[in-house]
């Protein structure tokens, strides 16, 4: 189970804008689509914080096409995640500013699909803000979760006229 978050959640059904942190990130990547492959996403990221001793933290972000898959590190245990190995690489992100679009339900495209559009239609809404790149898929609960328990967003990078 997960003791630490790398930034607050966005409650289901409200759209936001926020900055994520600065961070260090485990990534898998795959070849098809994460939807086809989030466990053999999953499997190569478990066993380096299982191997290297480090506490699970939330979310799990996930770019779609191609399936990669992040776990955060959290601001305690970043100096043991120091080397690529077993087809998961360490690399640190900048902050970034998003917005994002809260989401209640099971991990499918379909949910992922229909709020990626809802977000995409709000953000084009707002005068001097753009998207940067594809939006991704943020995911807060682990697969034991029922579906109508789960919570997840879509996020998309954003920059507004004055950055």
């Amino acid at each position: 189970m997960a003791n630490e978050s790398a930034f607050p959640e966005t409650e289901p059904g409200q759209i936001e804008l926020k900055v994520l942190p600065a961070g260090k990130l485990l990534e898998s990547r795959g070849t098809g689509s994460y939807f086809e492959d989030s466990g053999g996403l999953f499997r190569p990221l478990f066993n380096y914080i299982q191997s290297h001793e480090i506490s699970m933290t939330t979310p799990v972000e996930a770019r779609i096409e191609p399936g990669v898959m992040y776990f955060w590190v959290g601001a305690s245990q970043e100096d043991k995640a120091t080397a690529n190995e077993g087809g998961v690489r360490v690399i640190e992100i900048p902050e970034r500013k998003v917005a994002a679009i809260g989401v209640r339900g099971a991990y499918t495209r379909s949910n992922f699909e229909e709020a990626r559009t809802v977000l995409l239609e709000w953000v084009s809404g707002q005068p001097g803000l753009s998207v940067v790149g594809e939006p991704w898929a943020v995911y807060w609960n682990g697969p034991m979760t029922p579906w109508f328990l789960k919570r997840s967003e879509v996020q998309v990078a954003v920059k507004s006229a004055a950055d």
